[in-house]
């Protein structure tokens, strides 16, 4: 299986906090190449909020949105 550590920069959607994480990637998924996308959610540090960020194998950054309030509500049954 493929492994990659990915280094991403990118500005908090809500208070403009400029964040850089490291995330580990793996899976099938990054035999596709260069037309792979994989999300991820990231709390801001300064604000608490989380961003949605869409991004490539390679590190470039696509889209960064902020996650919406009602997906944060969600939580799974008892039953």
């Amino acid at each position: 299986m493929m492994e990659l550590n990915v280094i991403l920069e990118f500005k908090c959607c809500v208070c403009g906090y400029e964040l850089n994480v490291e995330l580990k990637c793996a899976g099938k998924g990054l035999a596709a190449g260069t037309d792979t996308v994989a999300a991820v959610h990231i709390q801001c540090p300064n604000c608490g909020s989380t961003n949605q960020l869409y991004f490539e194998p390679c590190g470039t950054v696509r889209a960064v949105f902020p996650l919406s309030p009602f997906l944060k509500r969600l939580q799974p049954s008892l039953n």
